[in-house]
């Protein structure tokens, strides 16, 4: 048997949801998390987000998938109480599921790092409920050059993960070059290929056929906003970060790189 639901699911053997007897994520139950192996009470259910609490009354969270989770050793898909008098939830900007009046849980150790502030408010505005939750702590780098001198100084350990998000994540860019060098068993760098997050943002989104082309040399976002008639590039940045309420006005390897990122840092010690 595969040692993750994911190894599962990239064999190609993976059940349909359907298929997994479905259980009651009632306040309490004990259940296993098959991939990591900890065992716990549930003490928080969102229908995206489990927490558990183990023997020692030390809090775990996960995100809830068909087949993530065993009760009395069998394979389930959790799903919320038919009686749940718990908190409302809503359907969040990155289409997951949140408790309507979630406080914010407290911020973990470990950090997502992302190049700049335009980074940061774009994966805020799309992913802040998740964040809250989860309690994660996006912190802007203002580039990638002293990325190693950085993460020497943050001293990432089990407890204390990081993962940076980063642009023009390309194969033969200084980018990826310096991605290879910072990665390390507790170090992860994921990111999407373009050269500003602003291109993140589907073209569609902001009523253009496409994002123009910049030569090279030319400051990007000046050049940009000058061939869209946008103003400067703050005016520009206002169009764009506005035109995003959702994950559905993002560009697919953005997404799948941030739900990664969250993915690595909501989970457990990987050793």
């Amino acid at each position: 048997m595969p040692d993750d639901i994911l190894d599962e699911i990239t064999a190609g053997t993976a059940r349909p949801s359907q298929s997994y007897p479905k259980v009651e994520a009632s306040l309490g139950l004990t259940v296993l998390h098959r991939s990591s192996g900890r065992r716990g009470t549930i003490q928080r259910f969102t229908g995206e987000v489990v927490e558990l609490a183990d023997a020692k009354g030390r809090a775990h969270t996960f995100h809830n998938r068909p087949g993530a989770f065993a009760v009395q050793g069998e394979t389930v898909l959790l799903v919320r109480p038919s009686t749940d008098d718990g908190p409302r939830t809503r359907r969040s900007a990155a289409g997951a599921v949140v408790a309507e009046h979630q406080p914010a849980r407290v911020a973990r150790s470990s950090r997502l790092w992302v190049e700049g502030d335009h980074d940061a408010r774009l994966v805020e505005r799309v992913w802040g409920d998740e964040l809250r939750e989860l309690g994660i702590v996006v912190e802007p780098l203002g580039g990638l050059d002293d990325l190693t001198s950085a993460i020497a100084e943050f001293r990432p350990g089990p407890d204390r993960r990081l993962v940076v998000l980063a642009d023009h994540l390309v194969t033969g860019t200084k980018e990826s070059r310096i991605a290879a060098e910072a990665r390390s068993q507790w170090v992860e760098v994921v990111g999407h290929p373009y050269v500003d997050v602003w291109q993140c943002v589907r073209p569609d989104a902001l009523g253009i056929a496409a994002w123009p082309e910049v030569p090279m040399g030319e400051d990007w976002k000046t050049g940009v906003c000058s061939r869209l008639g946008w103003g400067t590039p703050a005016q520009g940045w206002q169009r764009v970060l506005a035109a995003v309420d959702s994950f559905a006005q993002v560009d697919p390897a953005l997404v799948g790189a941030v739900e990664h990122a969250l993915d690595l840092l909501a989970g457990e010690d990987p050793s």
